[in-house]
């Protein structure tokens, strides 16, 4: 049994292909049906973020299942297969928790400790687990991953500062814009990322903006997020949008849609400049935007200043989430390796005890003399006996699972004890 992962992130792929294969809520249940009926797939865990999207699988076949897995994401974002593959990223066997494990604790976000990824993994597992495409395999896989990923940011310092891609915005703005103090905002959006935005501009720390506004297709949810500074934030649905736009200083988009919601027409009539900020994958500002005078418009590319910044203020922070990462999936390996021997370990030791029982019970005309007392020490010593003998079997299969060696001892078990 084998594991893989397929897909692409921001490391390998432009952001315009991130944004075609990336699957919204809405796709979910088709994509991941579509995944599930491969032939040469037995678990799958589909995860798409904003800047990823990967498939988790247990495989029958390798090269069956990458292809496999590539076409379904190249037909998903009307992409050329060809297109996708030459940048798509593949792991297999130790590889998988190594890079699951790494993205767990943030260490291949944009922003590096960046905490929305556990939120993200564990919704893809219980998707995967709802629809019946994740086994034992995987889940014990993606439990371990996010485990690792709480470790990391409780043991070291990776998660301070400006740890994700809320607290990049409002750090990106705040510089473009030589402080937030007295600015207007606009918000699009009221999910988490876009509460994370509206968090970070109540801080203040780099100044607290006069007024901010969150527009959201649907009104109540705007409205809750507001209700968590009413003297500074106002909520509007989203035909309300041209009119905030307005008299914003400063419009951030962090909504899911599959098309432009921000138009350029609605930014032109902002008249005035205006800092335009797009989080969203697919963007959700009308590319047209940037050519509108006094309309500066940025998205996830432009936060790589803000990261570099992070970077080298964590170095020995990242040094140190690595080391936890190595150390969890060392754990990972090697409990994998054990729960592998277990089956024919149990049948080793069942076959010997069958053994010991048959060899006394064909002797228990020679040992009718025997007291209650005698017969009991005998049965300890035989089954300390039997003990003895399968120690190093026992500990040879368990030390050797999921390895050439440990296939020749397993066949060899097999053969040598009619298992």
């Amino acid at each position: 049994m084998a594991v893989i992962s397929v897909g692409v992130d921001h490391e390998h792929a432009p952001l315009e292909l991130l944004e075609a294969v990336t699957v919204p809520d809405n796709e979910w249940h088709k994509t991941l049906a579509a995944l599930i009926a491969l032939d040469d797939l037995d678990e799958v865990v589909l995860v798409s973020t904003c800047l990823r999207t990967e498939v988790y699988a247990v495989i029958e076949r390798f090269h069956g299942a990458v292809d496999g897995i590539t076409g379904v994401l190249a037909e998903r974002g009307g992409v050329e297969l060809d297109e996708l593959a030459s940048v798509a990223a593949v792991h297999f066997d130790r590889g998988v928790p190594s890079h699951l494990f790494a993205v767990a604790a943030g260490l291949r976000s944009v922003v590096p400790g960046e905490t929305e990824v556990l939120g993200q993994l564990r919704r893809s597992l219980e998707r995967a687990t709802d629809e019946h495409a994740a086994g034992p395999e995987l889940t014990e896989l993606f439990r371990r991953a996010i485990a690792a990923g709480r470790r990391a940011r409780a043991e070291t310092s990776i998660a301070r500062g400006t740890t994700s891609f809320a607290h990049a915005t409002v750090a990106m703005a705040a510089e473009r814009l030589g402080g937030l103090g007295g600015r207007t905002v606009v918000v699009v959006g009221a999910g988490q990322l876009a509460t994370g935005v509206v968090e970070g501009l109540l801080e203040g720390r780099r100044g607290r903006p006069a007024r901010v506004t969150v527009v959201n297709r649907t009104l109540a949810a705007a409205r809750e997020l507001a209700a968590r500074d009413s003297e500074v934030v106002a909520a509007a649905g989203l035909d309300a949008l041209g009119d905030a736009v307005k008299g914003a200083d400063l419009v951030v988009s962090a909504v899911e849609a599959d098309r432009p919601i921000i138009s350029a027409a609605t930014l032109a009539d902002a008249g005035h400049d205006v800092l335009v900020i797009d989080l969203s994958v697919p963007r959700t500002v009308a590319h047209g935007a940037a050519e509108i005078p006094g309309v500066t418009l940025l998205d996830v590319a432009h936060l790589r200043d803000v990261v570099e910044t992070a970077l080298r203020e964590r170095r020995e922070e990242i040094a140190a989430a690595e080391a936890v990462v190595d150390t969890e999936v060392l754990r990972h390996l090697e409990a994998r390796r054990e729960r592998g021997a277990a089956p024919l370990v149990t049948a080793l030791r069942a076959r010997l005890e069958t053994l010991r029982r048959t060899a006394l019970e064909e002797g228990s005309g020679e040992l009718a003399s025997m007291t209650d007392a005698q017969r009991e020490a005998l049965d300890r010593l035989t089954k300390a006996i039997v003990a003895r003998i399968a120690h190093d079997p026992t500990v040879a299969l368990r030390a050797s699972a999921g390895t050439d060696r440990g296939q020749r001892l397993a066949d060899a078990a097999r053969a040598l004890f009619d298992l």
